[in-house]
């Protein structure tokens, strides 16, 4: 089983392109527990909150792991979960520190296309966007992570997950 992971700030295209890439290579999505809370509890989040959104989405990975599809798209992990407490909060939060990254590969959606609101997104400046992207990247040094990193218009960024992923795994 292979398990691919979109990350990013908000408003890159994560969610729009995890079932399109599922469909393009026979797997299933884990979607952003993150939003789904948000939606359900409102965006004023606390540590313990992001702590729960995290154990939400561990829980929905395990499950679709439990059905053994070829692959997994994951819209966002534990890597973003992170960046959230780092930049509401001003540090890791330990608890999520400890929390594995364990996607075989993250695609990181670069902020290059327009922010949109939708009700559930908070970073919508440049400067903020930016911030956000610092975290991100902070998270993925302090776990050894290398993603990499899609951008363009949106045909664009799916070809160009579908070529990484091809290529990295031999499916297509």
């Amino acid at each position: 089983m292979i398990r691919v992971c979109l990350t990013g700030v908000e408003s890159t295209g994560k969610t729009t392109l995890a079932p399109r890439l599922a469909a393009t290579f026979g797997g299933v999505v884990v979607a952003e527990y993150g939003r789904t809370w948000a939606e359900a509890h409102g965006t004023a989040f606390s540590a313990a909150d992001l702590r729960a959104i995290a154990a939400g989405h561990l829980a929905a990975r395990q499950a679709s792991e439990a059905t053994r599809p070829r692959l997994i798209v994951e819209d966002t992990d534990i890597v973003t979960t992170g960046a959230w407490a780092e930049m509401l909060f001003g540090t890791p939060d330990p608890a999520l520190e400890a929390i594995p990254a364990t996607a075989d590969l993250y695609l990181t959606l670069e902020p290059d296309v327009p922010w949109i609101d939708d009700g559930t997104r908070l970073f919508g400046s440049d400067d903020r966007r930016a911030a956000f992207g610092t975290c991100l990247a902070a998270g993925f040094a302090r776990r050894g992570i290398a993603p990499v990193a899609i951008g363009g218009g949106w045909a664009a960024r799916q070809a160009a997950a579908e070529a990484v992923i091809a290529a990295r795994f031999g499916i297509g």
